[in-house]
């Protein structure tokens, strides 16, 4: 698990310095392979304009779709988006918060961390913070926020269980969760599983989205959603030739 841990901590602070120097994501391949060329998987979900008022591009997007679009966020209400990373999500769901309400990233690499802060810095959001943690472990009180969100790093965690616990355990009752995520499609042989620079690459950590839903359900959620937005076989988003199938989902649920 550790070993796990380190592998992506590594790959994304390796990530965060490109950014940083005027790279983007895909140049290491942390958009789906590294000959990925069109973008981000799931950069269509994004408003263009919205993403350019904070002064961003979506290259600060690692993710797989749109989490922020996913639950209707009100003026007032107090939102975590885990494993933050540049700090996108954070910086729009702290823009729809406003007036009155607050956005927390929660990440565990440093770079990613000086990245976000720097982000809004040039974005001008003064209601954000970013949070240096891990999602199996969460910095924040209990019923501390009303919707949790991620994007495509739930699969990156080896306790999967200890995540979505952590997830109920901060939302306030009525909470929603809202997350994107990589899903396992058709089984991955053992090989690809293993492989460490698979499971930063958002291929070997997926799960299928059965197991997906039990655990969400086994962490006391209700209303549980699961929609597959995208599919990709050998040869795409970073899977082998031969190596199953793999897709991007956005799952729902609540707090009761």
């Amino acid at each position: 698990m550790d070993t796990i841990r380190e592998s992506v901590r590594a790959k994304y602070a390796e990530t965060a310095i490109k950014l940083r120097d005027g790279g983007s994501c895909c140049d290491s391949s942390c958009c789906g392979g590294s000959d990925a060329t069109s973008g981000p998987i799931g950069e269509e979900e994004y408003s263009k304009a919205e993403v350019a008022d904070l002064r961003l591009s979506l290259g600060a997007s690692l993710g797989c779709g749109n989490p922020t679009a996913l639950a209707q966020l009100n003026a007032g209400e107090v939102v975590l988006d885990l494993g933050s990373g540049a700090g996108l999500d954070v910086l729009l769901s702290a823009r729809r918060v406003a007036p009155g309400g607050h956005a927390y990233g929660v990440d565990m690499t440093d770079e990613m961390l000086a990245l976000a802060n720097q982000n809004k810095a040039r974005a001008g959001v003064e209601n954000a913070t970013f949070l240096k943690g891990t999602i199996e472990a969460i910095p924040l009180a209990d019923a501390a926020v009303d919707v949790v969100i991620s994007n495509c790093v739930i699969n990156l965690a080896a306790d999967k269980t200890a995540v979505l616990k952590e997830a109920f355990r901060v939302l306030k009752p009525g909470g929603r969760f809202a997350v994107s995520d990589m899903v396992e499609l058709e089984p991955l042989p053992a090989h690809v599983k293993s492989a460490m620079d698979a499971w930063a690459g958002c291929v070997a950590g997926t799960i299928p989205v059965d197991q997906y839903r039990a655990a969400v359900v086994g962490a006391g959620f209700d209303a549980v959603e699961i929609e597959i937005t995208n599919a990709y076989g050998p040869g795409e988003a970073g899977l082998p030739e031969g190596s199953g199938k793999i897709g991007s989902a956005f799952i729902r649920a609540a707090k009761r």
